[in-house]
């Protein structure tokens, strides 16, 4: 192994509910925290790869008004809500869709939070041009998206919401493959009331494999942002 990239631990929790994994991610968070805090310079950061049950989360600067359906409607479908500390707007998270939460120091990786979210952005571009897919940015908004020049077909395949404190990193991406896209009939996504969504499969016309993906998105996450990676259980 290159002792000059960092480690990165990863971690596949397969589907799992929404808040089990966010304390999951607060509990590694405060793990790198307090060992930044005492002076430690060479921990390993975190890599978790999950899928949620169907739920909505809306991050801090969000509207309400974004989401369209109300509580006695969400509990029909069984859909979950909630309100949490990252930036960005509403989304989806449901079985499907890879979410990733990269827990990092990005001032070991030497980063800035806007280039960190630019090389989550292009490790998904670069597995979609695996797939024969051309994906792109949107001028003034976050994620990856497909025909982004063209006002009347742009839609996004993967949204990003990260939170940072001292430059460790916490939330990340949430990226369709087999997803359900009618559960964003019930939200504005990511705010945009004009533009779509979509995903792998809808691309593609067919269901794609979910673990070769993850295999080929980690590898992608992991050039774009200079790390080495340790195995780990759960």
């Amino acid at each position: 192994m290159s002792l000059s990239k960092p480690d990165i631990i990863f971690h596949d929790l397969q589907l799992v509910p929404y808040k089990e994994t966010w304390d999951y991610q607060e509990k590694l968070f405060a793990e790198l925290m307090r060992q930044k805090l005492a002076g430690v310079a060479a921990f390993p950061g975190h890599l978790v790869f999950c899928e949620h049950p169907p739920v909505f989360t809306l991050g801090k600067s969000g509207s309400t008004g974004n989401l369209l359906i109300d509580e006695p409607g969400l509990a029909k479908r069984g859909i979950a809500f909630y309100r949490i500390n990252r930036g960005g707007d509403i989304t989806f998270h449901g079985p499907g869709q890879i979410v990733g939460y990269p827990i990092v120091d990005l001032e070991q990786l030497k980063l800035g939070i806007k280039t960190y979210i630019e090389m989550l952005e292009e490790a998904v571009i670069r597995l979609l041009k695996i797939y024969g897919i051309t994906a792109g940015r949107l001028p003034g908004a976050t994620g990856v998206w497909l025909d982004p020049d063209s006002p009347s077909s742009a839609r996004k395949i993967c949204a990003i919401g990260v939170r940072a404190s001292r430059f460790i990193t916490m939330h990340g991406f949430a990226f369709n493959v087999n997803t359900d896209l009618s559960y964003y009939r019930f939200i504005h996504p990511c705010g945009f009331v004009d533009k779509g969504v979509t995903s792998m499969a809808k691309e593609l016309e067919g269901e794609q494999d979910m673990e070769k993906v993850k295999l080929l998105l980690r590898a992608c996450l992991y050039e774009t942002l200079g790390v080495e990676e340790h195995q780990a259980n759960g």
